[in-house]
């Protein structure tokens, strides 16, 4: 198979090399994509792993968005100076994926641990996402999540909405907003991160609707997209209709629509369930709900982030990045983790100690997310999406989105242009 774009950096890139270190303590640097509350758990995670042991040292970096991370990474392997660990947003697995020999497996680091490796004790569905046909696990899933919707409570008391039930279905949220929008409870009645995960990727999925042909790129690489069919151009007529007025603003491609949630300018949000930790941070009064959905709930699929390790590295630093995830995978660690962040708890072990010490209880809307993905068996539609290219085609979704949310095209118009184009990407990226 060709690879071509930024799998075909690193595969053009990769030769082997290491490093050693002249000092007794083995140092390991982790890059990542983590800002606001998520970026605090990040470096408290690695001062308490350096604190608990003196042989090893994690030093992470910031290194900007997903996207600017995973490109910061490729660079850096291109002129050898990669980092130990590096954060991959679940768009960049297919690259990975396809980078075979610049990247070692994390079953066998964490084999090198001195530690029996168990992939049974992780979430099925996630760690499915993360491996191979055959099952090998290939990167550490550190903060899977799952779209939820978000709403601000005293919004909806502003304009008569009812507090305590959020709506279910995208007809709802659709009604809710322009009663948010006309009643003047708020200047906007909705906003998303992620058009492209959200309500593309998981909308397909969480609706049991085609995204792409080969099970989404999970059974192969010869993909063929499907989201120009009614349901999508629905949606999408349905948003676009919205951002007329501004019922809908539209934020950014990835991320950015949180400040204008967090700033009470719109009523409902759909984000990652990652994105919990801010939202209580600002002191908002908030209500969460599942992410809403046509007829039918199927199942979500994961997103967030993994951790890849580069090859070419020591012996003794992959001891230092195996003692590090068998720290991140101990229960304690990964219940707090799920609790304080928002991110689904990535092992059985903890998602069972959450629940039995009554944190849902307290806080059943921490559960949502594993509901979503968990609760019914995947379809070859709900899966996940794996494309050797998915971060070029999300690009080229989002060019076709904004054309059409600036009034430049229809639905319609805007999904046969992402089904063309995409297709003509993946064929580029897969022969």
């Amino acid at each position: 198979m060709k690879v071509t774009g930024i799998a075909a950096g690193f595969a053009a890139a990769f030769t082997f090399y290491s490093t050693t270190s002249a000092f007794a303590v083995t140092e390991i640097s982790w890059w990542h994509a983590m800002t606001g509350a998520n970026n605090e758990v990040v470096e408290q995670l690695s001062k308490e792993f350096n604190e608990s042991q003196s042989d090893y040292k994690v030093s992470p970096v910031f290194k900007g968005t997903y996207p600017e991370t995973l490109n910061a990474g490729i660079a850096a392997f291109r002129a050898k100076q990669a980092p130990n660990i590096i954060q991959v947003f679940d768009a960049g697995t297919g690259t990975m994926m396809a980078a075979e020999g610049a990247m070692k497996p994390v079953a066998e680091v964490l084999s090198m641990g001195g530690k029996p490796f168990d992939k049974s004790q992780y979430l099925p569905g996630i760690v499915a996402y993360y491996s191979k046909p055959d099952g090998t696990m290939l990167s550490f899933p550190y903060n899977s999540s799952s779209p939820i919707l978000y709403y601000n409570k005293d919004i909806f008391q502003k304009a008569g909405l009812d507090v305590d039930n959020p709506p279910k279905t995208w007809s709802e949220v659709w009604d809710a907003a322009k009663k948010i929008k006309s009643s003047g409870a708020a200047p906007c009645g909705f906003t998303s991160t992620w058009l492209t995960w959200i309500h593309t990727e998981n909308f397909a999925a969480w609706n049991n609707y085609q995204w792409g042909t080969q099970e989404n790129g999970i059974a192969g690489p010869n993909v063929e997209l499907k989201v120009n069919s009614e349901p999508f151009v629905k949606h999408f007529q349905a948003l676009a209709d919205l951002a007329k007025d501004g019922t809908f603003k539209y934020g950014g491609r990835t991320s950015e629509a949180k400040q204008i949630f967090l700033a009470g300018e719109c009523g409902i949000f759909t984000e990652s369930s990652g994105g919990l930790g801010d939202i209580v941070k600002s002191g908002m009064n908030y209500g969460t709900g599942m992410l809403p959905y046509d007829t039918e709930s199927q199942n979500t699929i994961p997103g967030g982030a993994s951790l890849w390790v580069f090859g070419g590295k020591s012996e003794e630093e992959y001891k230092a990045v195996a003692a590090f995830f068998n720290f991140l995978s101990q229960t304690d660690i990964q219940a707090r983790l799920h609790q304080v962040s928002g991110y689904l708890p990535v092992t059985l072990a903890a998602y069972e100690k959450t629940k039995a010490d009554g944190f849902y209880e307290k806080n059943p809307a921490r559960e949502i997310p594993i509901k979503q993905m968990m609760g019914k068996e995947p379809t070859e539609n709900s899966k996940g999406v794996r494309l050797p290219n998915l971060p070029q085609v999300r690009d080229i979704m989002n060019e076709e989105y904004e054309k059409m949310l600036a009034g430049q095209q229809t639905a319609q118009q805007a999904m046969d242009n992402i089904v063309q184009r995409g297709n003509a990407a993946i064929k580029e990226a897969t022969q």
